[in-house]
C-alpha cells in the first residue's frame, strides 16, 4: 500500500504516545513519510488516548479518519473507532480486556495481559507486546522492531524484547490480512529521516539561530519546547529557567535582552494573557524577545490539550499601545525549523518581539523531518552579515535609542566601562531618560514606526506567502499554520491552488493580493469560528465572503476527508 494509517487505543499511562511513535518509527525504516496525530484529554491518568500513524510513500502532515489497523488496548478504544474501519481493515486487541462482539473485520487477539504476569513485565510493557503481534501480522520484520526496540527502548531492553516476541510469535496464527505493508520492504528505501514534533523543529531552529537562554512556565502545547530545552541544556550551553508565573518569564526574558543574551520564552493562551504588559514593555524598551505562542482551544481554560487558531488577533494586538512586531505561523516541522530561527535574527535585528504562532497540531504532531526542505540557517546565522544585530561602536555617549534612518537603534550592554546603559518603560529621548515632552513622544513613536517600516522591506527577501498545488486553479484555499497540509493534500485530489501565509505581522499584502491576482473564488479554511485570517484579510481589500469561509471550531484538526467533504459542499 502507498498509504497506511494504524490507531494505537488506550487510557492516559498505557504510554499510547510512546506506542505510536514506536509504530512511526517502523514505517520511517521502511522509507515511508510520517505523520502522527496525538490525541489526549487534560487527565494524568485514566480518559481516552490515541496516537494515528499514517505512513505514505508522498510527503503528508495531515491524518485520515478511515484506518487499516486498530490496536486497541482496552474497550473503549474499539467502542470509539469501530466506525473508522474499512472492510479490509484488521483489529489487533488484547484478548484479556477487549470483545469483539459485532466486528466484521478480521482480528487478532493476544492474551497480552496474561503474557506479562508470565514475565512479571511492567504494565506500560504492554504496547511493546501488542505492537510485536502488530509487526507480525501487517509483515514488519522481525529485524525492524528489534532495531527500532534496541534504539529507542534501551531501558529494560530485555524484557521489552521477550514480551515483543510473545506477541510477534503468538500472532503468526492471524497473518490473513488483505492488506500488509511488506511488500515494500524490499524495494530500495528513502533516505531515512528523522521523525520530531514541531516543538522540538523550534527548539532546534532556535539554537541553531544562537539561542542562548529559554524561560518557560509549563502549558500545553508549548511545554515539549521546554522539555526539549532543559534536556539538552547542557549540549546546547542553554540556561533553562522555569519561574514562578509567566509575568516571571517574560520579564526574566526581557533581562537577559538587557545583558546581551538571546532568549526566548514559551506559552499558551492563558500564560500569553499574564504576558501582554511586559510585551508591551518590550515594544517601548525595544528589547528583543521571541515567544513561542502555541494556540489551545479558548476562551480560559477552554480544552487544554485540544486545538485551534483563535488567537491571531490577540498576538496582533497584544499590548497596549503601538510598536511593531514580527509573527509567523509555520505549517510543519521544518518551517518551524526555519522561521524559529529567521524569528530570533529579526527580533534582534530590529529590537522587537517576535511571536512564534503554533497550535497543538503543528506543536506536538510528529513530522518526518527533511532538512533540505527547510532552509539555510547557516546562512541566515553566518553568511548574511545585515542579520548581526546593530552594536554600537564605542564612539562618544551611549544613546540607547539614538535616531536612525531605520529607526533601529545601536546596541551596548552592560558593564560599559564609563556608560551608562540605559533602558525605560517610559516615554524617554535619545538617551533613555524619562521625558513627557510633545516632541519627543511624537519622535519616539515615529521611531518605532520606522522600525516596523525596515522590518517589513526586509522581510521581502522572504517567501512570506507560499502558493502550493495547481498554481493555475481559478480556486483557491486560504490557509494558515497547521492547515497547510490537508489543503495541500485536498488541493492535489481536486486540482486547486493553495494559498499559504506564512507571516502575519507586517502582513504581506503586496505579496498575497499578486498571488490572488487570477483567482476567482477563494476560500478560506481555518479551525476557528470567526475565520480570523479572512477578516484580517478583509482590511486589506481581500474580501472573503462567510459562506467560503470554512472553519472547524470543536478542538479537533481537519482530517482529509472532513475537508474534502467541506469543500465538495462548497464547490457544489
Amino acid at each position: 500500500m502507498n498509504d497506511f494509517s494504524t490507531l494505537v487505543g488506550g487510557i492516559a499511562g498505557d504510554g499510547i504516545n510512546e506506542a505510536g511513535l514506536t509504530v512511526a518509527r517502523l514505517y520511517s525504516r521502511l522509507g515511508y513519510h510520517i505523520y502522527m496525530y496525538y490525541d489526549y484529554p487534560s487527565l494524568i491518568r485514566g480518559g481516552h488516548n490515541f496516537s494515528i500513524v499514517r505512513a505514505s510513500r508522498e510527503r503528508i502532515a495531515a491524518h485520515m479518519d478511515q484506518i487499516d489497523v486498530l490496536i486497541a488496548l482496552n474497550q473503549e478504544t474499539v467502542e470509539k473507532h469501530t466506525s473508522r474501519l474499512k472492510d479490509s481493515s484488521f483489529v489487533i486487541y488484547d484478548a484479556d480486556k477487549v470483545k469483539l462482539d459485532g466486528i466484521k473485520q478480521k482480528s487478532c487477539g493476544l492474551p497480552i495481559t496474561s503474557i506479562l504476569k508470565e514475565a512479571t513485565a511492567l504494565a506500560v510493557m504492554k504496547n511493546t507486546c501488542i505492537i510485536g503481534g502488530y509487526c507480525k501480522v501487517v509483515g514488519i520484520d522481525w529485524s525492524v522492531l528489534e532495531d527500532v526496540l534496541k534504539k529507542h527502548m534501551p531501558k529494560l531492553l530485555e524484557l521489552n524484547m521477550q514480551v515483543a516476541r510473545q506477541g510477534y510469535d503468538q500472532a503468526a496464527e492471524f497473518c490473513h490480512m488483505d492488506s500488509r505493508v511488506d511488500s515494500f520492504a524490499d524495494k530500495q528505501a528513502q533516505e531515512l529521516q528523522p521523525i520530531i514534533t514541531g516543538n522540538q523543529a523550534i527548539s532546534l531552529g532556535l539554537i541553531k539561530a544562537g539561542l542562548l537562554a529559554y524561560v518557560a512556565y509549563p502549558m500545553t502545547p508549548s511545554s515539549g519546547v521546554l522539555d526539549f530545552m532543559a534536556l539538552y541544556a547542557q549540549d546546547f550551553g542553554l540556561k533553562v529557567i522555569h519561574p514562578e508565573s509567566e509575568i516571571a518569564v517574560m520579564l526574566m526574558a526581557q533581562g537577559f535582552a538587557y545583558a546581551g543574551v538571546k532568549a526566548a520564552v514559551g506559552t499558551s493562551g492563558g500564560g500569553f494573557c499574564l504576558m501582554t504588559e511586559g510585551i508591551s514593555l518590550a515594544g517601548m524598551a525595544e528589547m528583543p524577545v521571541v515567544v513561542v505562542m502555541a494556540q489551545r482551544t479558548g476562551p480560559s481554560t477552554g480544552l487544554p490539550t485540544y486545538t485551534a487558531q483563535g488567537d491571531l488577533h490577540f498576538v496582533l494586538n497584544a499590548g497596549q499601545g503601538e510598536f511593531p512586531r514580527f509573527i509567523v505561523t509555520p505549517g510543519d516541522a521544518e518551517e518551524a525549523y526555519f522561521w524559529a530561527g529567521v524569528a530570533l535574527n529579526l527580533a534582534w535585528k530590529f529590537q522587537v518581539p517576535a511571536f512564534i504562532l503554533t497550535d497543538k497540531i503543528v506543536s506536538e504532531s510528529q513530522y518526518s523531518f527533511d532538512i533540505d526542505l527547510a532552509g539555510d540557517l547557516e546562512g541566515e546565522r553566518k553568511e548574511q552579515a545585515d542579520h548581526s544585530p546593530l552594536l554600537w561602536d564605542g564612539q562618544g555617549t551611549y544613546k540607547r535609542y539614538r535616531y536612525m534612518d531605520t529607526g533601529v537603534s545601536p546596541l551596548a550592554f552592560p558593564p560599559r566601562n564609563g556608560q551608562a546603559i540605559k533602558t525605560d518603560s517610559y516615554t524617554h529621548d535619545e538617551g533613555g531618560i524619562t521625558s513627557e515632552d510633545p516632541q519627543i513622544t511624537r519622535e519616539m513613536s515615529d521611531k518605532r514606526q520606522r522600525k516596523g517600516q525596515s522590518l517589513a522591506e526586509d522581510l521581502e527577501r522572504y517567501e512570506t506567502v507560499k502558493v502550493l498545488g495547481d498554481e493555475k486553479s481559478k480556486t483557491a484555499l486560504l490557509c494558515w499554520g497547521s492547515n497547510k497540509g490537508v489543503c495541500m493534500e485536498a488541493a492535489r485530489k481536486l486540482g486547486l491552488r493553495v494559498i499559504q501565509v506564512l507571516v502575519l505581522s507586517p502582513f504581506p499584502e503586496k505579496r498575497l493580493k499578486r498571488s490572488l491576482h487570477d483567482v476567482k473564488r477563494l476560500l478560506a479554511v481555518e479551525c476557528n469560528s470567526t475565520g480570523q485570517l479572512a477578516r484580517l484579510a478583509g482590511f486589506y481589500g481581500i474580501e472573503i465572503k462567510t459562506q467560503d469561509r470554512i472553519l472547524k471550531y470543536d478542538g479537533r484538526p481537519f482530517s482529509v476527508e472532513d475537508l474534502l467533504g467541506e469543500l465538495a459542499r462548497a464547490l457544489a
